[in-house]
């Protein structure tokens, strides 16, 4: 038992060993740096989630006589095509508030 536990390595171990740990060291890196954008993308998706506002019970008005034709969602409003005593008329709201955003009304020329 003259021969040392652990001896000297040789300068050609020595190089080796030293290119593993610069391996690993860039191989930790990555992945760290992978990991930080994955739990920075989850965190922009959780607090910027459409609809996480509080819901709302809307009552919209519509004129004496109207039917609901069709509905559409266009961007960020509600589209609400109307019936009103044969002639054609479009409201928008907000999709986020359900306030109103606008009216189309169409006529037939005389």
């Amino acid at each position: 038992m003259t021969e040392p536990v652990n001896p000297e390595p040789t300068p050609e171990q020595a190089a080796l060993f030293s290119r593993v740990r610069r391996m690993m060291l860039i191989a930790g890196l990555t992945t760290a740096l992978a990991l930080a954008a994955v739990l920075i993308a989850i965190g922009y998706r959780l607090f910027r989630m459409e609809g996480s506002g509080p819901t709302t019970d809307v009552t919209a008005m519509l004129p004496k006589g109207a039917r609901i034709t069709a509905t559409a969602i266009a961007g960020d409003r509600l589209v609400v095509t109307l019936d009103v005593g044969g002639g054609v008329q479009i409201q928008t709201f907000d999709l986020h508030t359900l306030r109103p955003a606008g009216t189309l009304k169409f006529a037939s020329e005389p």
